[in-house]
């Protein structure tokens, strides 16, 4: 069949969705590749790099006419920039990327409209066979990396501990807040620098993940029985449970030059973790990195996108650390976009719809519906006929 990428068009978006040494394999496969001019080019991959692995340099319309359109973001993780592309779409299109299809239903309703067939790689259930197709845990690894480097370079102390003829420095106290993938990261590599590094998750499973790469787990006198679903993900909790979070966590963060937090309830707002209060309780020259910020962020002072600086404290809210550092995110994204193609064809796309989990649990729309279960519950629709009912933590990573 043939396989087109686009270039993505949304702000600040660097990545692209398959790198050279990927399109060889599908044109060994007997694929056509079709790659829009340039697309890979903010990652570090010009149009002679894909003619030279088989691929077509194409224009836009045409990429469009291919059997199957691979990008990084579609539908309401394109944002306004979907517009455009929604009128090259039709019953003939089918997309595979990312959509944010909890956080966006009105745009999954607006592609619905176009016939289109659209998987949600957000969506990818967590189970084993599925793993090489995870593209939240791929991308979030790498956020993770880049969040504690971002803090280092904004923190007026260094992370390691240093005893030189001028004296002694003392590490810096890195607190982690959600030991997901990018939590668990951002562990590894303030560890790596030399960091005394601390961590919590309301989930308490995590706690061995978290000491076994050599940081101290922050236990909290919370109840935290049913604070994760079946599927490993982090659950909304209470009102009160949140304010009493707060007020524990509020003494440990004000003893640490760094925090980074990480935490995310799929489908929801990213939960408030530090107050007003809690950063004003912080000493000057502390550094908060909010990798939640492009849900609203774990911060209450956060502004998503931008540096803020608050009673001496200075608060990151990137929205898109991946895109940074596109060459290689690039490749780990290639890498899942075509596993779960290929798993895709073997369950015999484009010529019919699989009941496979995987194929099931990440279509959204078909043949003019939203026919994903959890989405057309977030949007307020009956289910339809024959389909079972939405099943909580289905879809985006608790902790980015």
């Amino acid at each position: 069949m043939k396989v087109a990428v686009i270039k993505e068009l949304f702000p600040g978006e660097h990545r692209v969705a398959l790198v050279p040494a990927v399109v060889s394999t599908l044109v060994k496969a007997n694929h056509d590749v079709l790659i829009e001019s340039n697309a890979g080019i903010a990652a570090g991959f010009s149009d002679a790099d894909y003619e030279q692995a088989g691929g077509t340099i194409v224009h836009r319309d045409e990429a469009f006419e291919a059997d199957c359109v691979l990008t990084v973001r579609t539908c309401g993780a394109a944002g306004e920039t979907w517009e455009s592309d929604r009128k090259r779409m039709s019953s003939k299109s089918a997309i595979i990327g990312m959509a944010d299809p909890l956080g966006s239903c009105q745009a999954c309703l607006e592609d619905a409209k176009t016939g289109a067939t659209i998987y949600a790689l957000e969506l990818v259930p967590r189970i084993t066979r599925a793993q090489s197709m995870d593209v939240l845990s791929s991308q979030a690894n790498i956020a993770g990396y880049e969040a504690v480097l971002l803090g280092a370079t904004a923190l007026k102390k260094i992370l390691p501990m240093m005893t030189t003829a001028a004296g002694t420095i003392r590490p810096a106290k890195a607190l982690i807040l959600g030991a997901g993938v990018a939590g668990l990261q951002a562990i590894a590599t303030a560890k790596r620098l030399g960091a005394q590094v601390l961590a919590y998750d309301v989930r308490p499973a995590v706690k061995e993940q978290v000491e076994s790469l050599g940081a101290k787990f922050v236990e909290l006198d919370l109840e935290t029985e049913s604070s994760e679903t079946k599927g490993g993900y982090a659950k909304a909790m209470t009102d009160e449970f949140y304010k009493k979070q707060q007020e524990l966590l509020g003494k440990v963060i004000a003893e640490c030059d760094l925090v980074i937090t990480t935490a995310l309830i799929p489908g929801k707002p990213a939960p408030i973790l530090i107050t007003k209060a809690m950063v004003e309780g912080m000493q000057p020259g502390s550094v908060i990195v909010d990798l939640a910020a492009e849900r609203g962020g774990n911060c209450e002072m956060t502004t998503p996108g931008e540096t803020t600086c608050f009673n001496g404290i200075t608060i990151l809210g990137p929205t898109n650390l991946p895109a940074e550092v596109a060459t290689h995110t690039s490749q780990l994204y290639s890498k899942n976009i075509v596993t779960f193609l290929n798993h895709l064809v073997s369950c015999g796309f484009p010529q019919e719809t699989s009941d496979d989990e995987i194929c099931r649990e990440t279509l959204v729309t078909q043949n003019g519906e939203v026919v994903h279960a959890r989405v057309r519950d977030l949007a307020g629709m009956p289910q339809l006929p024959c389909e079972s009912p939405p099943q909580e933590g289905t879809g985006n990573a608790s902790s980015s």
